[in-house]
């Protein structure tokens, strides 16, 4: 009786379950993320002159916001500033707005 062996074939990645290579990715991911950063008040305040600062003259702002633990940077020029939902609408490119929270954002600097 001989032996079937598969030869190098047994050592081969398991590419046949998807699902490791999933929990790999989000693991990984999982590890990168950093908490939500404290701002005293000082920041605070900062950032709300800047905000105003670049809505009265129109200039052009670099927002960095914190979701779900990643911090990503957004450029574009202040359009309104909501005081009942505490969200800043921001114009990214001609006729795009996107809304951000107060408490979303963790750094500002115009550019301008």
């Amino acid at each position: 009786m001989t032996i079937r062996d598969r030869g190098k074939i047994k050592w081969n990645a398991a590419s046949f379950m998807p699902e490791v290579f999933k929990m790999q990715r989000d693991m990984f991911k999982d590890q990168e993320r950093q908490p939500r950063p404290l701002l005293s008040e000082f920041d605070t305040e900062e950032f709300d002159q800047c905000i105003a600062y670049a809505m009265e003259n129109k200039l052009t702002v670099k927002l960095s916001v914190w979701a779900d633990g990643f911090t990503t940077d957004m450029t574009g020029s202040i359009h309104h500033v909501d005081p009942i939902t505490h969200q800043l609408r921001i114009e990214v490119k001609p006729d795009g707005f996107e809304r951000i929270a107060f408490v979303n954002v963790v750094g500002v600097v115009v550019l301008d």
